[in-house]
């Protein structure tokens, strides 16, 4: 069940030879416990920061968390953090304690921690350390704070996406005064920077069922703060013989049914977020959304902008979100080469997942036969470097100004119509055939 590796032995024993106390500490313990290789090792110890920098003098180090204690190693087995006991004195922003000290006892550390389930410390000489029953609760399936729920939301109020994390990822049951308190102080989430909710929230949207994550954060009235552009869609009727769930089932369904890739899965949580603004409704009562795949883009925009996310993210989410209802066009294979530039080669792929989960949580007796042909198709496209994309023709701008064409605008214009041409007959892509077709096209206008 505890298997560590060499390099996290050794520090333990380094550490216990120069007579300290060191474990393994938090979420490696937890998932020891259930069976999973941890992605990182933390490691607790009764050695100051101080002594910890001495007994590993002659490794790499990061220290700006020396004043809390960590001293980070850099291995090449990747990044360990070695913290000293300590223990902290009262909140008062929701976020961090009036005063940190040092301390020589295991326990005390393993007291200020969040999550019973979290609060485990391990090493070989002592075995597990266990002092509020985290195995037990592991066991049981059940999530529960250390102590006085209040008391730990209150310190910190992310510990409350926290515990909506940690339940969506394990699937466990948030205990009922746990539950009460995460209600209690939720709408305090909004007292949290954007980047620590965003990292968290992102972390629930990456689980292997995210649409409990979201439900969690609806109940616990969350969603409304950090996501209020969803909360609409929540039993928004469709009216609409080609949708059996309401705007907010659907998109949990076409959520939980695209791969934990986040533009992925952002695009699935978008896609019809602006269904509720778009309504019509005709003679006989059916409703129509139409232009939401464009609003639904701009809304995602928005809302990632908020997120402080990376304008790459926000692209490709954008882009998703936009593109996802061309599932109903007929393209040719000019088109498809169009659709492959517009959305990008890397990203192509995602689209097809995204449009074949929406189409899935439509209806039950839907079909996606068109969409796994459109995916051969794009895939033979690629495969046969087919070109899409001008930086796949045989020439450029420096070709186009040789032949005595002048640089501006109109490189680019010439370049676009070669495209067009080769993407409708791809033997045109040669070099002197392009010149010829440039020449032949534009000379009378556009040289010098």
């Amino acid at each position: 069940m505890f298997y560590l590796p060499k390099y996290i032995e050794q520090i333990l024993y380094i550490l216990e030879k120069n007579g300290y106390e060191a474990y393994v500490v938090g979420g490696s313990v937890r998932d020891m416990l259930l069976n999973k290789a941890p992605k990182d090792y933390d490691i607790a110890t009764d050695a100051t920061p101080e002594e910890v920098e001495s007994i590993f003098h002659d490794l790499k180090k990061i220290n700006v968390g020396k004043e809390f204690g960590t001293i980070i190693l850099i291995l090449k087995e990747g990044q360990v953090e070695i913290t000293t006991f300590r223990l902290e004195g009262a909140y008062i922003d929701g976020r961090r304690p009036s005063w940190v000290k040092f301390s020589s006892k295991i326990v005390e550390d393993l007291s200020r921690r969040d999550f019973t389930i979290n609060a485990m410390a391990y090493n070989h000489r002592t075995g597990l350390i266990d002092p509020f029953r985290g195995k037990e609760d592991l066991k049981r399936g059940i999530l529960r704070t250390v102590g006085n729920p209040e008391d730990r939301f209150s310190e910190d109020y992310l510990r409350i996406l926290r515990a909506v994390r940690f339940s969506t990822q394990l699937g466990f049951i948030i205990e009922e005064s746990t539950y009460k308190a995460a209600k209690k102080y939720s709408k305090n989430v909004s007292s949290i920077s954007m980047e620590r909710i965003t990292d968290e929230f992102f972390k629930i949207l990456l689980c292997e069922k995210p649409s409990k994550g979201i439900r969690l954060l609806e109940e616990l009235g969350i969603l409304e703060i950090i996501l209020p552009e969803l909360v609409p869609a929540i039993g928004f009727d469709q009216k609409n013989p080609n949708h059996e769930m309401d705007v907010y089932e659907h998109t949990l369904c076409v959520l939980d049914n695209t791969l934990p890739i986040i533009q992925l899965r952002l695009a699935a949580l978008f896609h019809d977020i602006g269904k509720p603004h778009t309504m019509t409704i005709d003679e006989e009562g059916i409703g129509h959304f139409y232009d939401h795949d464009k609003l639904s883009a701009e809304m995602s925009k928005e809302i990632l902008t908020r997120f402080k996310c990376s304008n790459d993210l926000i692209q490709k989410v954008y882009i998703l979100v936009k593109e996802h209802m061309n599932h109903h066009a007929n393209f040719s294979e000019k088109g498809l080469k169009k659709l492959i530039r517009r959305v990008g080669e890397e990203e192509i792929f995602n689209l097809i997942k995204l449009q074949k989960a929406d189409i899935k949580c439509s209806k039950k007796d839907a079909t996606i036969n068109h969409i796994i042909d459109r995916e051969k198709r794009i895939m033979q496209i690629i495969e046969n470097k087919e070109t899409y994309d001008l930086k796949q023709l045989e020439i450029n701008g420096d070709d186009l100004i040789s032949l005595g064409f002048k640089e501006g605008k109109i490189i680019g214009k010439i370049l676009e119509y070669l495209l067009e041409k080769v993407m409708e007959e791809p033997s045109l892509n040669d070099k002197e055939t392009l010149k010829k077709l440039a020449l032949k096209k534009f000379s009378n206008k556009s040289k010098n």
